[in-house]
């Protein structure tokens, strides 16, 4: 089998990767869930990753989110990363990669043009919409930092619970699923919506790779195993 989506990569002009959890979980990042251990251990991560969760206790929130990112930090991409990147760089153009990952660990691999359904927990965002005072001269330091003039509170740039995914990377997303010739589902269960719709509204060929079953597996090919193993395989020209 993989001889055969080795030839359908091949033959594709037009290419879609879509990540989740289980790319990034090779490189020693916990899912979601998993990442509430030790003094977080307690709390419900649902709880944690909402609007009304933040506007209630801002620094409890904004500290959960600070100790994550100095984890993601401390981890590196991994081969299925850095074999995306390099496939990009061979052949510009022809791979669109869609992630439902906030870690950045493509950018860090050197993927371009990623299109981030969920965010990036290394950027922040203003709470509420930003008035003509809130400026980054005028941000000062906190747990979470605030606009000195006006007060408003800077979040993690991330998707919360509840809240719509950014158009723009969706819409971006969509257009690219719907005329791609390929589509490799990385990493993720298909459970998530609207980004496991990607995978069910594309005309092209899907192809899931992971290690487990997931609910996308009757909508193509399946191959078993980890991407740090499978996608250096494939993608090599």
């Amino acid at each position: 089998m993989n001889g055969e989506v080795r030839g359908w990569i091949a033959a594709a002009p037009s290419i879609v990767v879509l990540t989740g959890a289980g790319i990034s979980a090779e490189s020693g990042v916990p899912t979601f869930r998993d990442a509430l251990t030790g003094l977080w251990a307690k709390f419900d991560p649902a709880q944690l990753a909402t609007e009304a969760a933040f506007r209630a206790d801002p620094r409890l929130v904004w500290d959960w989110y600070a100790a994550r990112r100095e984890m993601i930090a401390r981890v590196e991409p991994n081969a299925g990363h850095l074999a995306l990147a390099q496939f990009q760089q061979r052949h510009p153009g022809r791979l669109t990669l869609i992630t439902q990952n906030v870690d950045g660990l493509h950018q860090r691999a050197g993927s371009t043009g990623v299109l981030a359904l969920h965010g990036n927990i290394a950027q922040d965002r203003w709470l509420d919409p930003p008035r003509g005072c809130c400026r980054d001269d005028h941000v000062i330091p906190g747990r979470p930092p605030s606009c000195g003039v006006c007060g408003n509170l800077r979040r993690p740039a991330v998707v919360w619970f509840g809240e719509a995914l950014p158009l723009d990377a969706l819409t971006a997303a969509e257009r690219a699923a719907d005329r791609c010739d390929l589509m490799l589902v990385v990493g993720t269960s298909g459970v998530v919506y609207p980004a496991a719709g990607l995978a069910r509204r594309t005309r092209g060929r899907v192809v899931v790779l992971n290690p487990e079953p997931t609910e996308l597996d009757a909508a193509g090919a399946v191959l078993r195993g980890k991407a740090a193993q499978l996608l250096p395989q494939l993608l090599a020209d």
